[in-house]
């Protein structure tokens, strides 16, 4: 994807413009721009629009939006979380806006949540100008780490039964994210019975990297599983998801979770029902 562009279009206008492909692009007319900065790691813009609210850009595409965030952050959060067994120790890779850990602390039995994202100024810039996402910092079980996830995991001797990766698209610093060796990492630091959520883009506009996310998966564990869902400001409008776990299992919701304004149990089961096109490209 390209840079984000503001434009004038009439005289008294302004628009943010994410160029999905070289092809395909989404505007949206700003009301005010709150925040930008060129952070050690990527190019970071708050702004207030009219259509969808207050939005996050980072390099060009948009992370969040006010109005539609939740359709991302609760399906990525509650439906690894419902499907544990017993989950009290999760762990977000990226994620820095804070919207996705809201939604994991919504669950009484997570004891912590650890969030590592290695830009800290798009966490400093979430708890200033996104509250609706960026509250889930204040949280007493949130545990933030400014750094490098790769090293962490590398590193670190703690256990989780819940990851959950919240990445940027695939390039840069994010790249290796999609990978089997990443993934393998991950693996070492998941508990016997854990889960693994992840991003894995659009149909439509990343095919490519959908396809390649999933074979990388089942590359490295027993039980894979894709789901999808609605989120409107993301290229395409349909978004997918890569479930994995570290043991044989239906991923069948065991908890239910409130409130929510997208996720249910039948959303759950129904999410994993995937259109024959989308089996396809899977397969």
């Amino acid at each position: 994807m390209s840079g984000y562009v503001t434009r004038p279009k009439r005289d008294n206008e302004l628009w943010l413009t994410e160029y999905s492909t070289d092809n395909l692009k989404l505007s949206m007319r700003v009301k005010n721009i709150l925040h930008s900065e060129k952070t050690p790691y990527q190019e970071l813009l708050v702004a207030d629009t009219y259509e969808y609210g207050r939005t996050l850009m980072l390099d060009g595409a948009y992370q969040l939006t006010e109005r539609d965030e939740f359709t991302y952050s609760e399906m990525m959060a509650h439906v690894p979380i419902c499907a544990h067994p017993d989950p009290k120790n999760v762990m977000i890779i990226g994620g820095g806006d804070g919207a996705i850990m809201r939604e994991v602390l919504k669950h009484k039995c997570v004891k912590k949540c650890t969030l590592i994202d290695i830009d800290e100024r798009v966490i400093e810039s979430s708890k200033k100008f996104l509250p609706f996402a960026g509250c889930s910092f204040a949280d007493g079980r949130a545990d933030v780490k400014c750094m490098d996830a790769m090293k962490y995991i590398r590193e670190t001797s703690e256990r989780y039964d819940v990851v959950i990766v919240d990445s940027t698209d695939p390039v840069d610093f994010a790249a290796g994210l999609f990978q089997s060796g990443f993934y393998a990492d991950v693996k070492r630091v998941m508990t016997h019975s854990a889960m693994l959520s992840e991003l894995t883009e659009s149909p439509f506009t990343d095919t490519d990297i959908m396809t390649q996310a999933i074979r990388e998966m089942r590359k490295v564990f027993p039980c894979v599983r894709m789901y999808w869902g609605v989120v409107p400001t993301y290229p395409s409008g349909m978004w997918t998801y890569g479930l994995a776990s570290m043991r044989e299992c239906e991923f069948e919701p065991l908890r239910t979770v409130t409130p929510t304004q997208y996720y249910t149990d039948k959303i759950h089961r129904a999410s994993f029902i995937l259109p024959p096109f989308l089996e396809e490209l899977i397969r």
